[in-house]
């Protein structure tokens, strides 16, 4: 693994801020070269991403996707409100007059927050579907403008589609292509008019997010058990769009939760340096928690969110910062036990780079266990069903049902998942490590990790492609190997790489869809000195066939 960066954990350098005023001047001023791929739209896993700087996120991009949504919504009739939500970044609040400015010249329904605030992805989600329950026609979509944890100088750009998840790949693609093609043609066929007439437009709505969310918060999460409880809480919303939420929901439910940075900056100056030193805000390293952390005594638990809100970081009073994997375990394991009108059929939806921990619970549940592709629209349907009852994935994102088995987001929501840390105190008296610790008695001990190797496109795309056949192995650190799979097994979906099972540990590999690296996340349940073998093993293996 590639070793810290020595400012990691630690304040960041003044002179490392982001220039915000460079920032948002790039922004309005740069224009994208359509025949460079870096400067095109591209649609991952949470839409396009990109920075000012590198001519990768500006107004042309915006203006561009934003009619191709339009275009979109036009060819597959959806006429009901758009609800449009920002994060904290710094080229958020450009974007968002950009999109304004397309969507009102389009004649769109758009509902903008009421108090010219933030609005955490899940709350988009959560809009989409409380307007659409009950609807056949006139439904509801959203965007989300957010690059997530991403640094400072990140912009980013996602759509919802109706069902209130992230958008899969057969409306990406479209959206994708017709936000180029209006790239290429200079703009031509984008509808637009000035900012000041879009926000005055019939078609532009103000919107009370907050309320509707946070009234039906005590319907997910188990609240009132937690105020009874006293339960001491801190939340840091490292100064993401959650943090006008918190207050209100402390006001309604009474918890005893404390507020420990309600500061909002875009150049995120209150962070610590992520590992390779950036800034980051990545509720799951321990780089970026390290103030967070610090405060651990002060707490019976303490969580934060990363910018948009739709993930968790829990830190706990006995054991520090959990692993995602861990809380997610530990989650399903508290989740099934305690929520009794969830379906006897509700499954388990988990990513297949996750940790085996989760199927071993989900053995000793008795429930269903669906492994899926990396990304979270894979959940989507079966949690708007209520088919799974919890979903998650290895990169700190979960959401799961109402108590009464209905659906709550579509979407991850770091929010709820925090406060569900605070639920599991409150009503077994122990904190989420103390659980996991006593699950890993009777389950074993997962050691798990992921590490990063150079790889060149080549490389990547020759992993992408490889085998059972060419890689040939019969043997993982000393096991014979059980399976190898290029295909998730709860929907036989591709994955865009290989996982190679034993009985005690098994490592998965995929190439960066941004880095030159390919990732191998690997586990084993009999210790790190075996974890280092299935690592060393899965480089050695792909190494040959390079």
């Amino acid at each position: 693994m590639t070793a810290p960066n020595p400012a990691a954990g630690k304040p960041i350098d003044p002179l490392a801020l982001a220039n915000v005023p460079r920032l948002v001047t790039a922004y309005f001023a740069g224009k994208p070269d359509a025949g460079d791929p870096t400067q095109r739209v591209a649609f991952g896993t949470s839409g396009h991403r990109g920075s000012s700087l590198k001519n990768s996120f500006n107004e042309d991009h915006i203006l561009a996707t934003t009619q191709a949504i339009c275009d979109y919504r036009r060819e597959k009739g959806l006429t009901g409100p758009l609800f449009i939500g920002i994060d904290t970044h710094a080229l958020a609040e450009p974007a968002l007059a950009s999109a304004v400015e397309v969507f009102a010249a389009n004649g769109v329904e758009i509902m903008i927050d009421a108090q010219g605030g933030y609005t955490p992805t899940p709350v988009i989600s959560h809009a989409i579907l409380s307007y659409n329950k009950g609807r056949s026609t006139g439904l509801a979509d959203g965007v989300v403008i957010t690059p997530s944890h991403n640094p400072p100088e990140d912009g980013g750009y996602k759509y919802n589609p109706p069902h209130g998840g992230p958008a899969d790949t057969d409306v990406t693609a479209v959206v994708e292509k017709n936000a180029n093609r209006h790239i290429e043609a200079g703009l031509k066929g984008v509808a637009r008019m000035p900012y000041d007439r879009a926000r005055k437009a019939a078609t532009t709505h103000l919107h009370d997010y907050i309320t509707p969310y946070v009234a039906d918060l005590g319907n997910t999460v188990d609240l009132a058990s937690i105020k009874s409880a006293g339960v001491k809480i801190g939340i840091d919303p490292l100064g993401g769009a959650a943090v006008h939420y918190w207050q209100p929901i402390i006001a309604r439910y009474g918890i005893n939760a404390t507020v420990v940075n309600n500061a909002v900056d875009p150049t995120f100056r209150f962070m610590t340096a992520d590992w390779d030193g950036k800034i980051r805000m990545d509720c799951s390293s321990p780089y970026a928690m390290a103030s967070l952390i610090g405060m651990r005594d002060r707490f019976d638990v303490a969580f934060a969110n990363d910018t948009d809100a739709d993930r968790h970081g829990i830190v706990t009073r006995s054991n520090g910062l959990m692993n995602p994997n861990h809380f997610l375990a530990t989650a399903i394991a508290y989740l099934f036990a305690h929520r009794p009108q969830w379906s006897k059929d509700a499954a388990i939806g988990k990513t297949i780079v996750s940790s085996s921990i989760i199927n071993r619970v989900a053995k000793k549940l008795g429930r269903k266990l669906v492994e899926t592709p990396v990304g979270f629209k894979w959940f989507v349907d079966g949690l708007g069903s209520g088919g799974f009852g919890f979903a998650g994935e290895e990169s700190a994102g979960a959401s799961f049902l109402k108590r009464d088995g209905s659906a709550w987001t579509t979407d991850k929501d770091g929010i709820i998942l925090g406060l569900l840390a605070a639920e599991i105190i409150a009503k077994t008296g122990r904190d989420p490590s103390e659980l996991f610790k006593e699950l890993t008695a009777e389950l074993g001990v997962p050691y798990y990790e992921r590490i990063d190797v150079a790889a060149t496109p080549k490389q990547k795309n020759a992993l992408k492609a490889l085998g059972p056949e060419q890689l040939n192995m019969t043997e993982l650190a000393g096991d014979p190997v059980r399976a190898v799979r290029t295909k998730a097994p709860g929907n036989d979906q591709p994955f865009g790489g290989i996982k190679v099972e034993s009985e005690a540990g098994w490592f998965a590999a995929r190439p960066s869809g941004t880095e030159d690296v390919y990732k191998i996340y690997a586990e084993s349940f009999r210790g790190p000195d075996h974890l280092k073998q299935i690592q060393g093993d899965a480089q050695a293996a792909i190494a040959k066939v390079f």
